[in-house]
Order: C-alpha cells, then structure tokens, then sequence
C-alpha cells in the first residue's frame, strides 16, 4: 500500500507552506492525513482514470532544454528569459515542415473554398488555451474587416462573419477556468451542434496535447455533421492512438490531422506556450493565405517565407533590449507580487490576448480566479485587464467584436446528460451572459483593486505605435492609481521614465499576425518567469498547479512520483489526502493553499 498507508500526521508550518503566496499570514499549523474517504478517492482514480494517464505524452513530459529552468531564474531573470526562449526556438524548426505538408495546403484550400461559397464557415473550436485562441483567431479575422473596411466593397465585408469560435464551456471560459467541462466529449458535441454546424462548413480542432476530450467530441460530431474536419495534433500519431477517444478521431477518415510536434513544453505540460504558439502561428498564417486568394490585392502584405518572420521576432526578442526588458518586467510583476501587491492592465487593441494568458495563470499556478463584481469577499486576482476607453458592456464587444455567446441557462440536468459528477449537477456553474458581464472590465473605477493591497499598480500594455487617443484615457483612468508603470512592445517610440521596453520586431500584415505573436511570447515568457522568480516552479515542472479536472490531478501525481521519487498510487494517496484537507477548510478571504506543493513540501520534509 505504500509508505501513505501509515503514514504520521502532517504538519506544516503556514509560513513554509504557503511561501510565494502574496500577503502575510500568521503562524498556524495546518494537518492532513490519509481518510478511508481520500484513500478510496486515490484509489479510483488510479484504477478508473487510467485514460487521463498522459505522462508517455511528449507534452507533459519536462523538456531537457529547460531542467535548468528553475537555476537560472535563482541566477538571473536574463538567463532565466534566455532557458525559455530555448523552448521557443523549437517551434519554427517544426513549424517549416508544417507549411510545406500536403494537410497545410489541403487546409488553407478548404479555407478557400469556404470563403468562395455562399454561407460556408471556418470554425475553430478548443478548450483552455486553445479554446481562448480559437476565439482570438475569430477576433483577428474580424477586426481587419474593421480596420479595413474602407479598402473593401459592401460585399467583401460580409466576409467578417464567416470565422467562427467555439469555446469549451463558452465565452465565459475566457475570463474564468472552467476546466473540467474538458473531461466531457458530449459537451463539445452539444456546442458543435448548438453552433448549427454543417457540410458547408470546416470545423478545425484546435487541440494542444490532442486528447482532451471536449475538443475531440466537437470536431468528430461537426464531420458526423457533414463539415470538413481538420485537427492539429502536438504529440507523435502513434503515441495518441493508445488513447482510445484521441484514435477514434485521428483514423476517421474525413479528418485530416496536421501534424504539430515540436516537443516537450518549456514547462511540463503547460501546452499554453509552444504548443498554442505553434496553432496560431499555423492558423494566421493559413487564414492570411486563404484571404490574399479571395482578394489578390492584399497578397503583396504576405511575406515569401512565413517561417522567417517568425524566427526574426524570435531573434529580436531574444536581443539585448529584448531579454533585457523582459527581465525588468519580471522583475518588477515580482516585487509587486510578493510584498502583496496587484496589477492592472489597462490595455485595447491587445486585450483579449493579455486575458488568454492571465486566465491560464490560475489553473496553472494555483493564483486566485479574476473575480466579478459580486465576488465582495473573495481574494482579487494577482493581474486583471481593463480597457480605459470604454465602458464594461461595449468592451466586450469591442474585445471579441461581436457579441458574447455563452452558455445561457447551463443546468443540472445539462450537467446530468454530460456525465458530470453529483456536486456538479447539484451546483451548476453560472456561465451565462449575464455572468460574464458582472466582470468589470471596463472603465468602470475599481477600488477593489486599489485601496487594501501596500502596493496597486495600473501598467499601460501598450504595443507597436498605439493610438493616442488610448494613451491619453489610460494615463487618465491609471491617475487613480497609486503607482504606474507602462510595458512597451516593439515599435518605434523611444522608453521614457516609467516604462519598460521590450524589442520586438512586428512587421504588418492583414490579420496583424505578427504583433499577436510577438504579445504571446512576451506575455507567456512574463507570466511564467514571474512565477518561477517567485518560486512556484519546480525544476521545470509547475509545481503549484491546480488538480481542478482529471488531467491536471495526473500532472500532481506525476509531479509527486518524479520529484519524490516515490510511487504513482503513493503520489495520488498523498494528493487526494491533501486536497481532502484544504476541502474541509474555509478559504473565504485568503488564497487557498495548493494540495500539489503541500504534498511536495512534506516529501521534501522527509528526504531533505
């Protein structure tokens, strides 16, 4: 049964437990210990959840190029950046074979062909991360209708509605995790369904490791549908065909699978980073050509070699004042972070994908949700995101450029007919619109964010030469602030005091390619520098990590078994008996502890 079986009481101290967490805490002594309940918990899900065992998969494996992820960070935040962007360097490289397949050109055709037809759409559909960039594709495609319309007839706009998202749990999911509506393949099929989708159609699953399972249940009904199906796949065929519901898609023979891998992640499983950059990088690239064929005239905004710009954003992110200013916004999210402090983004063109990441940052390193307006006693965000120049309601259309589409009305017997467990169907999440829209993301005061933290700061994310009349409202709606800062990304005005400048290069193109790229890899390269800087990465493995669906309790007990260097049914008794605990607690008002790291710290406690 394992050293858990009898395994002693365990205490820990507050103040070594919870280190990195963002505020003071009083010493107190926090207890576990293995329950018939927690034990009969592990126990299941070791025999019955063998499917969500995906530790074989490249990429939720660590990556040897960064094992020294966690040093260099100890070392410097430069040579920190520098172990990231190793990582990064992988993607092009895989990216060349990509653009040359027969699938590539067998998408960007079927893009075509969509477009040329009377109602035909494209369709992205993900879950998570990938869920947040099927929507920030959708937006891309619909804002250069907008930003363009002028060069384009009454009939060429009517393009704009022919990209579509669907986003697993809705648009809701953008701001707030809902992460174990993943583990369900008939809630994906319902919202391909509910989206109308059919053979005029090409539905393209967007799928980071290629087994989650909502992801596969969407795009498989859309071709049952009739749809032309296309799936990326970030992990080698062979290894996905082991998983039953990843093979039951990959040997359909209506799908086309592109092949995406390019390793192991920069962080053990966090598929946010290369994986979701090697999709958007495809996909962009894929939809520009599509676009330049319906209209000829844009094709001179195309690049000859897709893959070089890449690798040149790359190079200049990877240049003195690219590292350089990517480690002084480390360093100063840092400082914030661990005396208690909070940041405000205040951001427009961008803003939908600063809210990509920051919403990742919970599930991945146990950080507090974005809270709503009604959440009066919950704990605020580390980061929040809003837009100086509008109102709630109005940025959100402006963010997605179009109106929200959540999940209205999502019931238990909704969760019932999915095959969600009991706690679920007896307490629905409120995903709804009128949900989403108690999130204050507008320019609305918020002195939530401001007045009991020792230090709120408004940072300006500004990139490339951005609108003057943006820089006038945020420096106008930051003045509330106690202290401010801006974050700038590439273009062509010089830093002044107060600002942080990352170089990047960002050349135009119809969907803004470039500049969105260049975003993600600051901001995923920010975000998890920061926490690795403030100690909630272990190794190369995110240690701090949420077990909040059945994939990511698989990540703990890896993390556990590897760095314990004990059992993986030992692992899932320690996790299940720590999670049991925090469970019993109120956490009202304070962070709640992560059962990954107090599981860890013990296991470290016995074998210093």
């Amino acid at each position: 049964m394992g050293r858990s079986a009898g395994m002693e009481a365990v205490t820990f101290a507050v103040v070594a437990l919870l280190a990195g967490f963002a505020f003071p805490v009083a010493a107190e002594e926090y207890v576990f210990r293995p329950t018939p309940t927690s034990m009969r918990k592990a126990k299941d899900f070791v025999e019955n959840q063998k499917s969500f065992r995906l530790g074989f998969l490249p990429t939720e494996r660590a990556n040897p190029i960064t094992a020294s992820l966690e040093r260099d960070f100890k070392r410097s935040f430069v040579d920190g950046v520098e172990c990231l962007q190793r990582a990064d360097r992988q993607v092009p490289i895989a990216m060349r074979h990509v653009i040359v397949s027969r699938e590539y050109k067998l998408l960007v055709d079927a893009m075509e062909t969509v477009l040329k037809s009377e109602k035909g759409r494209i369709i992205f559909t993900g879950c998570g991360a990938t869920g947040r960039l099927s929507m920030l594709l959708e937006s891309m495609w619909r804002d250069f209708f907008s930003r363009r319309a002028r060069e384009l007839a009454a009939s060429e706009r009517k393009l704009a509605d022919r990209v579509f998202s669907i986003m697993t749990a809705g648009d809701f999911a953008l701001i707030k995790s809902v992460e174990f509506f993943e583990d369900y393949w008939e809630g994906g099929a319902r919202q391909t369904d509910a989206l109308g989708v059919g053979p005029s159609d090409v539905i393209i699953a967007l799928n980071g490791g290629g087994e989650c399972s909502t992801i596969l249940g969407s795009v498989l009904r859309g071709v049952e549908r009739g749809a032309i199906g296309f799936m990326n796949i970030n992990n080698p065929k062979e290894l996905l065909r082991k998983i039953e519901r990843a093979r039951r898609v990959i040997d359909d023979p209506r799908m086309t699978i592109l092949d995406f891998y390019c390793g192991s992640m920069a962080l053990a499983g966090s598929t946010r980073m290369q994986s979701t950059t090697t999709q958007q990088f495809i996909y962009c690239a894929a939809l520009e050509t599509a676009l330049a064929r319906i209209m000829p005239r844009f094709a001179k905004e195309l690049p000859e070699d897709f893959v070089g710009v890449l690798e040149d954003v790359m190079t200049t992110l990877e240049s003195p004042a690219g590292r350089g200013g990517l480690a002084a916004a480390i360093e100063f999210e840092k400082g914030v972070y661990e005396v208690g402090g909070r940041i405000t983004y205040l951001a427009d063109d961008c803003m939908l994908d600063l809210f990509t990441d920051n919403t990742e940052r919970s599930p991945t390193f146990m950080l507090p949700q974005l809270c709503s307006r009604d959440d009066t006693k919950a704990v605020q965000s580390w980061a929040f995101v809003k837009n100086p120049l509008y109102a709630t309601p109005d940025c959100w259309t402006r963010m997605l450029r179009r109106e929200p589409r959540c999940l209205d009305g999502f019931s238990g017997e909704d969760a019932r007919a999915f095959g969600m467990p009991q706690r679920v169907i007896d307490n629905p999440p409120k995903i709804g619109r009128i949900d989403l829209m108690k999130y204050m993301i507008g320019n609305e005061p918020a002195s939530e964010r401001i007045n009991v933290f020792p230090r709120a700061v408004a940072v300006t994310f500004s990139v490339g030469d951005p609108d003057s009349a943006f820089l006038s409202a945020a420096s106008k709606f930051a003045a509330t602030w106690p202290e401010r800062m801006t974050f700038h990304i590439g273009g062509t005005t010089q830093s002044h005091a107060g600002e942080i400048h990352i170089k990047a290069h960002m050349p135009p193109s119809p969907l803004e390619t470039w500049k969105h790229l260049a975003v993600k890899l600051v901001i995923n390269n920010l975000s998890t520098g920061t926490m690795a800087a403030m100690g909630r990465v272990a190794g190369n493995y995110m240690s701090w990590v949420s077990i909040s669906n059945k994939k990511l309790t698989d990540r703990g007990c890896r993390l556990l078994r590897d760095l314990g260097h004990i059992s993986y049914e030992e692992a899932a008794q320690r996790l299940f008996a720590a999670a049991e605990w925090i469970d019993s607690r109120d956490w009202l008002g304070r962070e709640r502890p992560c059962a990954v790291q107090m599981a860890l710290e013990e296991l470290r406690k016995e074998n210093p």
